[in-house]
């Protein structure tokens, strides 16, 4: 549904209503920052944010997209930093998610803070957020793949993976327990590292 939208002139003003509406969305909730909140932070008029982005859920589905390519980008950052070896690139998947959980997202995944309020897969910011659960399962999935679990084994592994994430997320956003993302990221290493072993020894 989101490919049908028309694009947008990223002018200047354009990128300042997205800024803002993407620190307010976050900080208050989509439903209860209306459009002339993010008008005033953004310092420009409601007619602009309209000729801009059109409505209102074209800004929040712009939003929610801005947030993805970010963490993408962060994830690749840290990845690539690590090597090619699945134990340690999955531990510093989790160090990516402590990280910037640290500086974007101190109230939880943005993602399923959103799910809350647009739960309707009418919304064309629904198809948003099941892209970035979709794609974040991939990336599990490639880890696992890669550390030689195939199969239904690695598919099990993966979701397991992705759920502990998932609950890891949760947790920080609300601080029980201390330290969930370390906690997490020795979980999910020892996870993979005991289904890489088992798949090794063909059990």
């Amino acid at each position: 549904m989101s490919t049908s939208l028309p694009e947008i002139e990223w002018t200047p003003k354009a990128r300042a209503v997205l800024a803002s509406a993407s620190e307010l969305f976050y900080e208050r909730g989509i439903h209860a920052v209306g459009v002339d909140a993010v008008a005033e932070r953004a310092g420009v008029t409601k007619k602009t944010l309209y000729d801009r982005f059109g409505s209102k859920e074209r800004l929040v589905v712009e939003y929610l997209r801005a947030r993805d390519l970010e963490w993408r980008a962060l994830v690749a950052e840290r990845l690539d930093a690590v090597g090619q070896d699945p134990l340690d690139r999955l531990a510093a998947y989790f160090d990516a998610s402590a990280a910037w959980a640290r500086a974007r997202a101190w109230k939880g995944c943005g993602m399923i803070n959103a799910h809350a309020e647009i739960s309707d897969p009418g919304h064309p910011a629904y198809a948003v957020i099941v892209a970035h659960k979709r794609w974040t399962l991939g990336l599990l999935r490639g880890l696992v793949e890669a550390a030689g679990v195939g199969g239904a084994d690695a598919d099990a592994v993966a979701d397991h993976l992705m759920l502990l994430h998932e609950g890891v997320m949760a947790a920080s956003g609300i601080g029980v327990p201390d330290d969930a993302f370390a906690r997490g990221r020795d979980a999910g290493v020892g996870v993979l590292s005991r289904a890489a072993r088992a798949a090794r020894s063909g059990s």
